[in-house]
């Protein structure tokens, strides 16, 4: 018993060591040297136009990704518990490809398949001439929006498809056996069983949206355009002054203040989802 104390102790001291060093104190730091010119400057430095186009940007970024990716991740996580069909595992093997690519890379391949030397650009140019409009997918807020999504998207199919499996078919079948139409099951058994893990999911794909910052580079051009936050906390601190060091620091401040928001969120969502498992299981 003793034994098992001091281990106990022992990595109780190890993780609140290591969340402190490596968490706490750096977003600490952040926010010491946003206020390091005063609060005056602070003000200053995050309402200039560039941060206002920036974070604009990015909430827009973040809310499309949020629905396109809420909308897939229900249709899909629906579709592999509720069906059977043929190619079944390699659908949810491809939902899983943006957490093994490198955002860089797809940046990339975006930039190769809508930009000039893609082989989606002659249909698009094609339909700028028909039309006499001019849109543009990359380098333009399409491709910031688009890849967006495309490293977001598994983050609300995989919440729910694992409280989906546990739930098992046995309600809705029993539903469609009453008579019960697709669109009812759905509404009345299925979405309930889902609710918390799809709040979940829209939350961790909302924090990822949020600080996207490779994917996003590579089809962003220009500043106080088509920057989200990150890159223009990237553009100011490349910019070597003091000022514009201590502009970064102060504009990072506002995402380390949605990280928390989002954190507390998430920590909320859970407790609640984790309370009503308890009172799931006893009745």
């Amino acid at each position: 018993m003793k034994q098992k104390k001091i281990t106990k102790i022992v990595l109780i001291t190890i993780s609140v060591l290591f969340i402190g060093v490596m968490l706490i104190l750096p977003l600490f730091s952040i926010i010491v040297s946003a206020l390091k010119e005063g609060v005056g400057f602070y003000l200053k430095a995050i309402s200039t136009e560039y941060v206002r186009s920036a974070l604009f940007n990015t909430l827009l970024a973040t809310g499309m990704a949020v629905v396109v990716n809420t909308f897939f991740g229900i249709a899909a996580a629906w579709l592999l518990t509720k069906f059977s069909f043929r190619g079944k595992q390699v659908l949810a093997t491809l939902i899983d490809i943006p957490f093994s690519i490198s955002p860089v890379i797809v940046g990339l391949a975006f930039l190769m398949t809508f930009g000039r030397l893609g082989w989606i650009y002659p249909a698009l140019r094609a339909i700028n001439q028909a039309l006499g409009t001019n849109i543009r997918i990359t380098f333009a807020l399409p491709g910031v929006v688009l890849v967006t999504i495309f490293v977001t998207f598994p983050f609300v199919s995989r919440e729910i498809i694992p409280i989906l499996n546990a739930q098992g078919k046995d309600e809705e079948e029993a539903a469609a056996l009453m008579g019960a139409n697709g669109f009812t099951i759905f509404r009345k058994i299925t979405l309930p069983q889902m609710k918390w893990g799809l709040i979940y999911g829209i939350i961790l794909c909302t924090a990822r949206a949020l600080g996207e910052f490779g994917a996003v580079n590579a089809l962003s051009k220009t500043r106080g355009e088509t920057f989200t936050l990150p890159l223009e906390i990237d553009a100011l601190y490349m910019s070597g002054t003091d000022t514009s060091i201590t502009a970064a620091f102060a504009v990072s401040s506002i995402l380390v203040l949605i990280a928390v928001v989002v954190l507390i969120l998430r920590n909320l969502f859970e407790y609640q989802s984790k309370r009503n498992g308890r009172k799931y299981e006893r009745n």
